[in-house]
C-alpha cells in the first residue's frame, strides 16, 4: 500500500496536489475513509485526540453493521480504520500542525496524510469518495494575515497564509539618522534628545501604517497583527487608517530583530484563534436574537432543513457534541459555500443546540 505522509508542516502545494488527485476518485466497489483531526494543544492534552478517534472508529463500524454492508466492504473498511488508528497511536508520527487530514482506502492503495493549519471539527466518515470540501475551502476561508513588527529603527512585514509565511520588504531608518539618536552631543540637553527619539519613532510608525494601507489596497488582508517590544508593542495602532482597526487581531511582544518567520506565523495563528472565539460568541448572540425574527434557526433538524433549502449563511456547530449529523451538516455547508463556525467557547455552546444557523433569507 502506498502511504503518502506529506511535509511535516502545512504545505499549499502538497494540499493542492492531494485535492487534484483525490477529486478524481470515482465511486466503485470500495469505500473511502476520510478523517479530519484537530491537533491544537487542548486536543493533545492526555491524548484527547486519540480518545475521540477511537470513539469515531467504533461508531463507523457500528454504522456499517446497522446498514448491513457487504462482508467484503466491511472487511475493507475495518482494515482501513485499523491502519488509521495505528497511525494516530504513535505520537511521533503526528505532524507539528494544528490539524491533519487522512484519507485511506486499501482497495485503491490509498493512505494520504496531510498536515493542516486548521480543522473545523474532528470527524471521521466512510463514503464512496474522499470528502475534500474542507481542503478546497481552507485557503479561501483563512485569507491572508499581515503581521507588522516594529521598533524605532525599522519595521518588518510578513504575509501569513493558511500554509506559509512570507517576509515582505521592510522599512529601515537610515543609519546616519538612527545613530544621531544616540549622540546627545548634537542636541541641546537630554530632554531634546528624548523628544528626538519620540519624533523618529512616530515618523516610523506613520510610514509603517502607510505601508500597511498600500499592501491592503493592492491585495486585501483578512487580519492585521501588530508586534514589538515591551510597552511599545502596540505603538503602531494609533497610526493605522481607521477602517483597518476592525482587522486588527491583536498585539504580541516579539523582538523585531530576532523574530523568525515561524514565530511570526505561530503568533498570528494564536491571535486568529482568539478572534475566532470572539466570533463564536457574537454569532451565538445573533442566533438568540434571530430565532424570534425568522433570521436564524436552532437545533439539528431545523438547521439541516435550512441547509437543504440553501438558506444557511453561517453554520454554527457544537465542536464537542458527538453526532454524525453535525459532521454531515459541515460537509453540506462546505458544498453550499456557507461560513462555518465550529463552537468551542463554553458560553457560546450553551446557545447552540448541536447545530444552528444564521440565514440568507426567510421562508
Amino acid at each position: 500500500m502506498r502511504i503518502a505522509v506529506l511535509p511535516r508542516g502545512p504545505s499549499e502545494g502538497a494540499v493542492r496536489d492531494a485535492v487534484e488527485r483525490l477529486s478524481h476518485v470515482e465511486p466503485g466497489a470500495f469505500l473511502v475513509v476520510s478523517c479530519y483531526l484537530k491537533l491544537e494543544p487542548r486536543d493533545k492534552t492526555r491524548g484527547k485526540y486519540l480518545i475521540k478517534m477511537k470513539n469515531r472508529v467504533r461508531q463507523s463500524l457500528e454504522e456499517l453493521d446497522r446498514l448491513r454492508a457487504e462482508r467484503r466492504l466491511r472487511e475493507q473498511v475495518a482494515g482501513d480504520l485499523e491502519r488509521v488508528l495505528k497511525f494516530f497511536e504513535e505520537p511521533a508520527r503526528l505532524p507539528p500542525a494544528r490539524g491533519v487530514a487522512l484519507f485511506a482506502c486499501g482497495t485503491l492503495g490509498l493512505f494520504d496524510v496531510l498536515p493542516l493549519p486548521h480543522v473545523h471539527r474532528s470527524r471521521l466518515a466512510v463514503r464512496p469518495v474522499p470528502l475534500i470540501g474542507e481542503l478546497v475551502a481552507l485557503e479561501e476561508e483563512f485569507g491572508t494575515v499581515l503581521a507588522v513588527v516594529c521598533d524605532r529603527k525599522g519595521a518588518r512585514f510578513f504575509e501569513v497564509t493558511a500554509y506559509d509565511v512570507l517576509e515582505l520588504p521592510g522599512l529601515i531608518v537610515p543609519s546616519g539618522r538612527a545613530s544621531s539618536l544616540h549622540n546627545s552631543n548634537h542636541v541641546t540637553g537630554e530632554r531634546h534628545h528624548h523628544m528626538r527619539i519620540r519624533e523618529e519613532k512616530q515618523r516610523l510608525y506613520a510610514a509603517a501604517a502607510d505601508q500597511v494601507f498600500r499592501i491592503h489596497s493592492e491585495r486585501p488582508v483578512a487580519g492585521v497583527v501588530v508586534a514589538g517590544v515591551g510597552v511599545d508593542a502596540g505603538g503602531l495602532l494609533p497610526h493605522l487608517h481607521t477602517y483597518l482597526h476592525d482587522l486588527v487581531l491583536g498585539v504580541v511582544r516579539l523582538n523585531p530583530k530576532r523574530a523568525s518567520p515561524l514565530e511570526i506565523r505561530d503568533a498570528a495563528l494564536a491571535l486568529r484563534e482568539e478572534r475566532e472565539r470572539a466570533w463564536e460568541r457574537a454569532h451565538a448572540d445573533a442566533v438568540r436574537e434571530g430565532v424570534g425574527t425568522g433570521w436564524a434557526v436552532n437545533g439539528v433538524e431545523p438547521t439541516r432543513a435550512a441547509l437543504a433549502r440553501g438558506q444557511v449563511r453561517t453554520l454554527l456547530a457544537d465542536g464537542l457534541a458527538v453526532d454524525e449529523r453535525i459532521d454531515d451538516a459541515i460537509e453540506d455547508a462546505l458544498a453550499e459555500r456557507a461560513q462555518i463556525d465550529v463552537i468551542y467557547d463554553e458560553r457560546a455552546r450553551r446557545a447552540v443546540d448541536g447545530l444552528a444557523a444564521l440565514l440568507r433569507f426567510r421562508r
